[in-house]
C-alpha cells in the first residue's frame, strides 16, 4: 500500500529528505520564477483570448497540484504559447470572445484535457506520444511560433485584426493598417526591442561590470518585468490611454475563485478532439523538457506518472478560473538554473502568484497590452527553428517532407490542422519507413564467423545459398515486400537451393507476417528450395511456436546463422563479392 501511495504520489518521495537547504534552494528558484511568470502569464492570457487573471489563476492552484502529482524535480507548469494559441483556436469555432461561454468554454477544454491525460496516465498509455515524431513536433513549434508572433502584431500596432491562419492574420494587418495608433507603435516597438537585448546582452553586460553572476542572471530574466513597469508607469504619467493605447484596465483583486465548467453534451462533442490535441502537445512539450532537465541531474522521470500530474494541474485550472496548462520550455530552465531542487519550487512560485493576485493587480491597470504583446513575441521567436528544414533534408528526404507538410498546413489553416497534419505525418512516415525495410543479402567475412552485407564488405559467399538478414520486426505493412523479394531475387541465375532469413533484427512477427512467411514456404517447397530461418529471438520462436509454421517449414531453424552457413553451403563456385 505504502510503494502505491508513493508511485501515485511522488511527494512522499522527495518529501520525506526536504531539508533546509534544499528549502533556500527552491524559494530563490520560486522568487525568480515568479518575476518571470507573473508577465507572462497576464501575456498569455491575452493569447488565449481571456481576461489577464485567468492567466494567474492558471498559474496557481495547478503548479500545487503538479507539485503533489508530478516527478519532475524542475518543471514549471502553466500557460504556455502553443497551448495558449491552440486553446484560442478551438474556443473560438464555439464561443465569441469577451463573452461569459468563451470563458466557461476555456474551463471545459481544461476539464477535458485534464480527464484526458489524467486517463491516459492511469492506463499507461504514455507512449502514445511517441507517435508524433521530434521532427513534425519540431516543424509544429515553428509553425506555431510564426502564427503567434504574427497574431500579437495587432496589439503592437493598435489595430483590431483577426484569423486563425498566417494568409488571415496577414490580410487582416493589412486592412486595419491604415488605423494603427502611432503611440501604440512606439511602446510595442521599444519594448520588444529592449527585450529582445536583455535576453542576449544585458547579463554579459552585468558581468563585465563584474556584477555576481547569479544575480546577473536573475537580473536578465526580470527583463520582462523591467519592461512592464516602464511602460505601465509612462502611460500612466502621460495619460497615454486617452491617447488610444490599450491597456489591461481592472483585474480583479483576489484569489482564484472556484469556477464549474460546463458539462454540456453538445459543447464536450465540440471541444473533444481540439483537448485530445492539445493533450498530445502539452504532454509532448512537457516530457521532452522534463527528461532532458532530469538527465542533467542524473534523475529519472516517469512518462505515465506525467500523465497524472498534468492531468490533476489540468483540472485544478479547470476549477479555478484557467484554462489548458502545460510544462513550460523557458520558465523550467530558468527554474532549472535558478537551483529548484524539488516540485516544492513550484509551490512556492504559486504562493508568490497568489499573493501577486492579491496585492498586485491594482498595478497593472495602466500596463498597455502591447507590452504584453512584446513579452509574447520575444518568448515564441526563440521556439522558431526554420534550420530543422535544412537539417532534415540532409538526412531524410521523408523526414523533410512530414516537417515541409506539418509546417505549411499550420500556417495555412491554422493550428488544429496542423497538429492532424503532424499526427498524420508522424504515423505514415513511420509506416512507409517500415513497409519498406532494409534487407541485406550477407556473406561470411573470410576467416570470421561473421556475415556482412555483400554490398559493402569482401564476404564469401555460396552461389546455391542465399542469406538475407531482416533489419526490421515483420508484421502486415511490410510482410508483402520482404514476400516479393525473395520471388525476385530467387528468379534469376543461377538456381538457388537454400534461402535463411537472418532474424537477429526481427522483434516481432504479426499474423499477417506470419501468413506471409507460411507462403513463400509453400512457394520455395514447390520449387525445391529450403526455407530456413536463423537467430531467431526467444519471444518471436515463443509465438511462432503456437502456430504450424515450424511443422511446416520447408527447412530448419538455426541457434546461429553460421551454423546454417555450415551445415547448407556447398562449396561450389564460391566467390568473393565487392561491390
Amino acid at each position: 500500500m505504502t510503494a502505491l501511495l508513493r508511485r501515485y504520489l511522488p511527494v512522499l518521495d522527495w518529501g520525506r529528505t526536504y531539508s533546509r537547504a534544499t528549502l533556500s534552494s527552491d524559494v530563490m528558484a520560486a522568487v525568480i520564477v515568479t518575476i518571470m511568470l507573473i508577465p507572462q502569464s497576464l501575456a498569455y492570457a491575452l493569447l488565449a483570448g481571456l481576461p489577464p487573471e485567468a492567466g494567474i489563476y492558471a498559474s496557481i492552484v495547478p503548479i500545487l497540484l503538479y507539485a503533489v502529482f508530478g516527478t519532475s524535480r524542475a518543471l514549471a507548469v502553466g500557460p504556455v504559447a502553443v497551448v495558449s494559441l491552440m486553446t484560442a483556436a478551438a474556443i473560438g469555432q464555439v464561443a465569441e470572445q469577451g463573452t461569459a461561454g468563451y470563458a466557461v468554454a476555456a474551463l471545459t477544454l481544461a476539464l477535458l484535457s485534464g480527464a484526458i491525460l489524467l486517463a491516459m496516465g492511469l492506463f499507461r498509455l504514455g507512449f502514445l506520444a511517441n507517435f508524433l515524431s521530434h521532427p513534425v513536433i519540431a516543424g509544429f513549434i515553428t509553425a506555431s511560433g510564426i502564427l503567434i508572433a504574427a497574431s500579437q502584431l495587432k496589439h503592437i500596432l493598435g489595430i483590431e485584426a483577426h484569423g486563425h491562419s498566417l494568409i488571415g492574420i496577414l490580410g487582416g494587418l493589412a486592412a486595419g493598417l491604415d488605423g494603427a495608433n502611432l503611440v501604440t507603435v512606439v511602446i510595442g516597438v521599444a519594448a520588444a526591442g529592449f527585450l529582445f537585448w536583455a535576453r542576449k546582452s544585458l547579463k554579459p553586460l552585468l558581468l563585465r561590470v563584474r556584477v555576481p553572476g547569479k544575480l546577473a542572471d536573475a537580473v536578465a530574466k526580470a527583463g520582462p518585468v523591467a519592461a512592464v513597469v516602464a511602460t505601465t508607469l509612462a502611460v500612466w504619467h502621460f495619460g497615454l490611454s486617452e491617447r488610444g493605447v490599450a491597456i489591461v484596465g481592472t483585474v480583479p483583486q483576489g484569489l482564484p475563485p472556484f469556477t464549474l465548467p460546463s458539462f454540456s453534451p453538445d459543447l464536450i462533442g465540440a471541444l473533444f478532439v481540439p483537448a485530445l490535441l492539445i493533450s498530445i502537445i502539452g504532454f509532448v512539450e512537457s516530457i521532452s523538457v522534463a527528461q532532458t532537465l532530469a538527465a542533467k541531474r542524473r534523475q529519472r522521470i516517469d512518462p505515465d506518472q506525467e500523465l497524472i500530474g498534468l492531468g490533476t494541474a489540468n483540472l485544478g485550472a479547470a476549477f479555478t478560473g484557467g484554462y489548458p496548462v502545460t510544462g513550460g520550455f523557458a520558465r523550467s530552465v530558468v527554474n532549472f538554473d535558478a537551483g529548484a531542487a524539488t516540485p516544492a519550487a513550484g509551490a512556492f512560485t504559486a504562493i508568490g502568484l497568489a499573493i501577486a493576485a492579491v496585492a498586485l493587480t491594482p498595478l497593472v491597470y495602466f500596463l498597455p497590452k502591447a507590452t504584453l504583446a512584446a513579452t509574447i513575441i520575444v518568448a515564441v521567436l526563440s521556439l522558431v527553428d526554420l534550420r530543422i528544414l535544412r537539417r532534415t533534408w540532409r538526412y531524410s528526404k521523408a523526414d523533410f517532407v512530414a516537417v515541409s507538410a506539418t509546417i505549411l498546413l499550420t500556417l495555412g489553416l491554422g493550428v488544429e490542422t496542423g497538429v492532424l497534419a503532424g499526427v498524420i505525418a508522424s504515423i505514415g512516415l513511420h509506416l512507409y519507413k517500415t513497409s519498406r525495410p532494409h534487407v541485406a543479402e550477407v556473406g561470411l567475412v573470410p576467416g570470421t564467423q561473421h556475415f556482412r552485407n555483400i554490398n559493402r564488405h569482401d564476404v564469401k559467399t555460396d552461389a546455391n545459398l542465399v542469406s538475407l538478414r531482416v533489419d526490421e520486426s515483420l508484421y502486415f505493412v511490410n510482410a508483402r515486400f520482404l514476400e516479393d523479394l525473395i520471388l525476385d531475387r530467387i528468379s534469376g541465375e543461377p538456381p538457388v537451393r537454400n534461402i535463411v532469413l537472418m532474424c537477429s533484427a526481427v522483434n516481432e512477427i504479426d499474423y499477417s507476417a506470419l501468413e506471409s512467411l507460411e507462403a513463400i514456404n509453400q512457394r520455395l517447397k514447390g520449387l525445391g528450395i529450403g526455407l530456413h530461418l536463423s537467430e531467431v529471438k526467444g519471444p518471436v520462436m515463443d509465438r511462432l511456436k503456437t502456430s504450424h509454421f515450424l511443422d511446416d517449414l520447408n527447412g530448419q531453424v538455426f541457434l546461429a546463422h553460421y551454423d546454417a552457413w555450415q551445415a547448407l553451403a556447398t562449396g561450389d563456385r564460391p566467390t568473393l563479392a565487392a561491390e
